[in-house]
């Protein structure tokens, strides 16, 4: 649970900006750079993953370097306004789904999901999104190209430029 409580100041900024540019860089190299010791690095850590600000570290797999070369969004609708938990579950189960938002407006889910191909796109969304019970319809969105992918509310400028 976060702790609302808790205030990110500026040294925990310039944190954050190292872990997101680099999960993997070691506490002392960003204690360095923070001018603060690796302890202190460690604690602010810790407080923020306990205040809900970090949860934890990944690993990013690059989807067209495992031959998913087809990245697209799509828009389902639901047949009744009680069927979100149905759904969901049914699509949390597919693993080309790799996303999905409860959203306004015309559609009530929006999904992120990766094909090997356009054929498998095809495959994903009619032999199997469209038929869980209370789909009524869906409309994707092929992405030509991922312009930039970023972080909320970490800057960056505290990062040393070498």
């Amino acid at each position: 649970m976060a702790d609302s409580k808790y205030q990110v100041d500026e040294v925990d900024q310039k944190i954050l900006a190292y872990l997101v540019k680099n999960a993997r860089m070691p506490f002392l190299e960003i204690a360095r750079e923070c001018g603060i010791s690796g302890a202190a690095i460690h604690q602010r850590v810790r407080k923020m993953e306990e205040a809900g600000i970090i949860d934890g570290s990944r690993m990013i797999v690059m989807p067209k370097a495992l031959g998913y070369d087809v990245c697209a969004f799509v828009g389902v609708q639901f047949a009744a306004a009680n069927q979100y938990e149905g759904v969901v579950e049914a699509l949390r189960q597919m693993q080309e789904v790799v996303e999905c938002h409860f959203i306004t407006g015309q559609f009530a889910l929006l999904l992120k999901i990766f094909c090997r191909d356009n054929e498998h796109l095809m495959e994903v969304l009619v032999n199997t999104i469209q038929n869980i019970p209370g789909v009524m319809n869906t409309e994707t969105f092929i992405s030509l190209d991922q312009a930039f992918e970023r972080q909320v509310y970490v800057k960056d400028k505290w990062l040393v430029k070498k």
